[in-house]
């Protein structure tokens, strides 16, 4: 691109200051900064434009990999199967199911569920209920006012 140093810069400035008068300088100096970030803004869409349509290309690639293996592995086990129920076929070929095998399944053993139906069980435990400072005895109305009525004074 353009080499423009410190020294080149001095003179553009310098000719500009002449050409077209200190009034003005900062107006046009505004708008040409203006410009030049518009015009880098354009260049960076551009090339992210381009990266986009390239990670674009290489992910039609990978799925085009992906999809060619996935058939690949589709016709093998489409492959596998059939051989697996030719296999089956000619193994069970020579069983009857009319005729008894003799073998039945065994049956599970009864096992106790070994609870005790006349413990209680709650679904607090106790001593939960006893540092949370959960009341577990009811008191009647009496008794609970004479256990908070304030003491006299006398």
């Amino acid at each position: 691109m353009l080499d423009l140093g410190l020294s080149k810069m001095a003179l553009i400035g310098a000719v500009a200051l002449i050409v077209i008068g200190p009034e003005k300088l900062p107006r046009v100096a505004r708008t040409v900064g203006t410009l030049l970030g518009k015009a880098q803004r354009y260049v960076a869409d551009v090339k992210a434009e381009v990266n986009r349509s390239m990670d674009l290309e290489e992910l039609k690639k990978m799925k085009d990999t992906v999809e060619s293996a996935a058939r690949d592995v589709e016709q093998s086990v489409q492959t596998a199967t059939v051989d697996f129920e030719k296999d089956w076929a000619q193994t069970t070929a020579g069983l009857s199911s009319t005729e008894p095998t003799g073998w039945e399944p065994p049956l599970p053993e009864y096992k106790h569920p070994g609870k005790n139906w006349r413990l209680k069980r709650g679904a607090v435990p106790q001593w939960y209920k006893s540092r949370a400072g959960v009341r577990t005895k009811a008191l009647s109305g009496a008794a609970r006012v004479a256990r908070y009525r304030p003491k006299r004074l006398n």
